[in-house]
């Protein structure tokens, strides 16, 4: 796929669609105007688990790997994705073996608001730019859920991955009857079982063509002497190691370039920036918000990983930081979410969101949708 975005940035990338996972992007590039060349950024992107724990300890679910998510793609209406391409995709193990291609995947853009204002020097002069991001997903059915797994790439380089579940509330729910439900419907007869949704991604990045990359922690922290104004100093930590973090109000994390600079001679890099998450504490695996591991061809899959990994115990992402050396580091990223039913989930469900963002930091020397008469202003301005 490849989409020019208002601004002149270019993403391209290429696809495919797996028996488990799904929908998988590989090849990610961005090419804002200017550069001579795409700039690499990931070398694939894809779902790594949706694990779902019933409140009442009932029943637990890892949806892509042990209830048939990536079976369950769903046709697309073309209403569905306006101005834009419904690509046929080809189901492995299609639970219909007879039509296994289904018109499930859609490529279009969408607007995005303000992608920048600025007042200008000159009175009433003002600079703002409206966007548009391209946008590429699917639907998956599982059970009586629907999730819509989107990806966002917007002209200055921001990345969206986000999913989206709806569809309905299973009927089987209305059974909760020990203060771990919500009552649906009227009176208090019916009670929806809370449960949660902790999805995971998997993120092997190959910024400027090179699989080295290195990974920082940042944490700032703030002080106050009597009598003075709070400082805050903020510190850097180069994660060599794997890694089970724990987002902070202060910290976060980007993936460096070993292998380009940007015109400023800055190495390029991509800062991740976890949405909101309600971290569920009963497996080891969802305890925390980022690992980083080394790769490894057979870990795919967060939990209920699917191939035996060898010397390296273990079915989920957790068991696999145990002390390697990182040279070819492979992010996951675990952001939760606990549903608690509503009136309002009847009937369709609305869609409720999680996700999180990868933000460019130092990959161009300038905001890449600079207008030319602000092209000078790199650095000091005057």
């Amino acid at each position: 796929m490849e989409q020019k975005l208002d601004g002149g940035t270019v993403w391209r990338m290429c696809w495919h669609y797996e028996s488990h996972a799904g929908l998988v992007l590989d090849g990610i590039s961005y090419q804002p105007k200017g550069e001579r060349a795409p700039i690499k950024v990931l070398t694939s992107a894809k779902l790594a688990q949706i694990h779902v724990p019933y409140d009442d300890g009932s029943v637990e679910y890892d949806d892509l790997t042990g209830q048939g998510f990536a079976q369950g793609l769903q046709q697309l209406d073309p209403a569905e994705c306006p101005g834009g391409t419904i690509k046929t995709v080809r189901v492995p193990g299609a639970w219909d073996p007879d039509h296994p291609e289904v018109k499930g995947l859609c490529a279009t853009t969408r607007a995005r608001g303000h992608t920048y204002r600025m007042a200008g020097e000159r009175p009433g002069k003002v600079y703002q730019a409206q966007g548009r991001d391209l946008l590429v997903y699917t639907v998956n059915q599982v059970g009586w859920y629907e999730y819509i797994t989107e990806w966002r790439f917007a002209g200055d380089g921001t990345m969206t991955m986000q999913v989206g579940a709806t569809g309905t509330l299973s009927p089987m729910d209305y059974d909760a009857g020990d203060g771990r439900g919500w009552p649906i419907g009227k009176g208090a007869k019916d009670y929806a079982t809370s449960h949660s949704h902790n999805v995971f991604w998997r993120l092997n990045f190959g910024l400027d063509g090179s699989p080295k990359s290195r990974v920082e922690q940042y944490d700032s922290t703030t002080s106050q002497a009597p009598g003075q104004l709070p400082k805050t100093r903020t510190t850097r930590t180069q994660v060599t190691k794997e890694l089970a973090g724990d987002a902070a109000p202060a910290r976060w994390w980007r993936v460096v370039s070993t292998a380009g600079k940007n015109k400023d001679g800055h190495p390029r890099s991509y800062e991740i920036v976890p949405g909101h998450t309600t971290r569920y504490p009963g497996r080891s695996y969802t305890r925390h918000d980022v690992y980083v591991t080394e790769y490894n061809k057979c870990e795919q899959f967060a939990s209920n990983n699917l191939a035996n990994c060898g010397a390296r115990a273990g079915k989920s992402v957790d068991k696999w930081v145990n002390g390697q050396t990182l040279k070819h580091p492979i992010v996951w990223v675990n952001i939760g979410f606990h549903h608690i039913a509503r009136d309002e989930d009847q009937e369709p469900m609305p869609v409720h969101w999680q996700g999180f963002q990868l933000s460019p930091r130092d990959v161009t020397a300038m905001n890449p949708l600079t207008p030319p008469a602000l092209s000078s202003h790199n650095g000091h301005t005057e």
